[in-house]
């Protein structure tokens, strides 16, 4: 259970219409992945070719939550969440992604019967347009997101079937889930979809000089247009929210004493967050470290682009679950880095660890970077943070054993990151209005494959139905909220 003692002072902190439960993609537990005419995605490709993934997987059955979203919602509705926050499979939708292309009706209905299910246990869905699964249809076309002209036309039109068929059902839509991560993961280090970067020995083609800044930006543009859809066509009427949910990692300097250690982790933050955080929320352009360094490898928004794309989200989407210690680099940036000229360390300058190791390499525990970070954006920019996914993997959990449900690593993770949202909300004075924990099941992790469990419930993958049990921290995470958010 959780330990009162250590969040006694935190009863009723949290706003009584705080929203709180778990976040899934559609990738990772759907599966069906052909299923009822579904087309491919690139992950659909990316999986089926060989070495891509760790171990070998696909995310063809995932963990069967198209077939088992009845039982699921029921799992989560026992877990005692008011919230899910799942994305929609673009090509399931739309089978070949296109403006001109037919719409599937089979797979818009398991998401009108997914949310009513959802909607009927009095669980409010959050929903997330683009989780990284582009049409291949659109990247056989014009290579997707790299044609801003091509493709931003086609996303829009996506985005209007989803408002005209789900919005009077859902109040809640994100458009893209952290463009960073897909940009950077996909198209410069080339370890995800659609596998294009300067690396030659492990893509292709691609260009990681340039072209993650141009998917970055078509991402920034396309969103900005659809949100302007759904403000001018639907918000009035279906009185919903919608916005952008960015990715993030605190980074603290390496050495604190050291001005230039102090610039680099403000750098840091800034190509990795108000890279798309800026445009939206602060100026409508990248910001200044990012073009001194980059210069036009940036590229520029059109007069249109920046006012669309300014304003452009009715909150602050947050996903983070880690703390680095950055330290400056005397070298001239190398021309496809990414992170401002840094390093990135495991320790700092007295040898103090940014936190314990989880069972992914890059996730360690640091609830107190996660409040630094919550005050950033909040100074920064100054609008209601709805977090959007948190959570952490844990070493050898092999098994559904006593030891491995009973997942201590876990619940400490929450126990301190939940902690640190309501401390920023008590005592920072920071707006937070959402808690999504990463993630509902285990699941099949991208290019990690089913190597990565990150779930409160525990997936025997191996297992004809994918047989759940639940996890310990599961409990946990309901207890800290039952105290947390205020009673109506």
């Amino acid at each position: 259970m959780a330990k009162p003692h250590k969040v006694k002072d935190l009863k009723g902190v949290l706003r009584s219409d705080f929203h709180w439960g778990y976040a899934t993609a559609a990738t990772q537990v759907e599966g069906g992945w052909n299923a009822d005419d579904k087309g491919l995605s690139i992950w659909d490709t990316f999986a089926h070719t060989p070495r891509k993934v760790k171990d070998g997987s696909t995310p063809d059955d995932a963990v069967l939550s198209y077939y088992k979203y009845k039982e699921d919602v029921a799992l989560m509705k026992s877990y005692g969440v008011t919230a899910y926050r799942f994305s929609l499979s673009w090509s399931r939708i739309i089978p070949l992604g296109g403006k001109d292309d037919p719409v599937n009706e089979a797979g818009l209905q398991y998401y009108e019967n997914l949310i009513d299910e959802l909607l009927e246990n009095g669980i409010t869905p959050f929903v997330t347009l683009f989780h990284w699964d582009t049409p291949q249809a659109l990247e056989d076309r014009y290579g997707g997101m790299l044609n801003k002209e091509m493709y931003t036309p086609d996303f829009v039109n996506y985005a209007r079937v989803c408002f005209e068929r789900l919005g009077d059902r859902v109040k809640h839509w994100i458009t893209y889930n952290e463009p960073g991560v897909y940009t950077l993961a996909g198209y410069a280090a080339g370890v995800h979809a659609p596998a294009r970067s300067s690396n030659r020995k492990l893509n292709a083609e691609g260009d990681s000089s340039t072209e993650p800044f141009i998917v970055g930006h078509t991402e920034l543009v396309s969103h900005a247009y659809a949100v302007q859809l759904y403000r001018e066509m639907f918000q009035h009427q279906q009185k919903g929210m919608i916005g952008i949910t960015l990715h993030g990692n605190y980074s603290e300097p390496w050495d604190s004493d050291d001005p230039l250690d102090q610039e680099a982790a403000e750098r840091a933050r800034e190509f990795e967050i108000a890279w798309y955080a800026d445009p939206v929320y602060k100026t409508g352009d990248y910001p200044a470290s990012m073009r001194a360094q980059l210069g036009d490898r940036l590229p520029h928004f059109t007069a249109e682009e920046s006012k669309l794309t300014l304003g452009s989200s009715d909150f602050y989407g947050m996903n983070s679950y880690t703390t680095f210690f950055v330290r400056h680099l005397d070298t001239p940036p190398d021309i496809n880095d990414h992170s401002g000229n840094i390093e990135k360390l495991d320790t700092n300058k007295q040898g103090v660890s940014r936190g314990p190791e989880s069972d992914t390499y890059w996730l360690r525990t640091n609830p107190a970077g996660f409040r630094k970070l919550l005050n950033w954006i909040w100074k920064r920019y100054g609008i209601p943070i709805y977090i959007t996914e948190n959570g952490t993997t844990a070493k050898a959990e092999t098994e559904p054993s006593e030891e491995v449900l009973n997942d201590t690593f876990r619940i400490e993770f929450f126990e301190g990151y939940i902690g640190a949202v309501a401390r920023a909300v008590k005592e920072d004075g920071v707006d937070i209005r959402s808690y999504f924990a990463w993630t509902f099941t285990d699941n099949w992790e991208w290019a990690a494959g089913y190597t990565d469990r990150f779930g409160v419930t525990f997936v025997d993958f191996e297992s004809k139905d994918k047989k759940r049990y639940p996890k310990k921290s599961a409990t946990v995470i309901r207890e800290l909220f039952q105290h947390m958010v205020k009673k109506e």
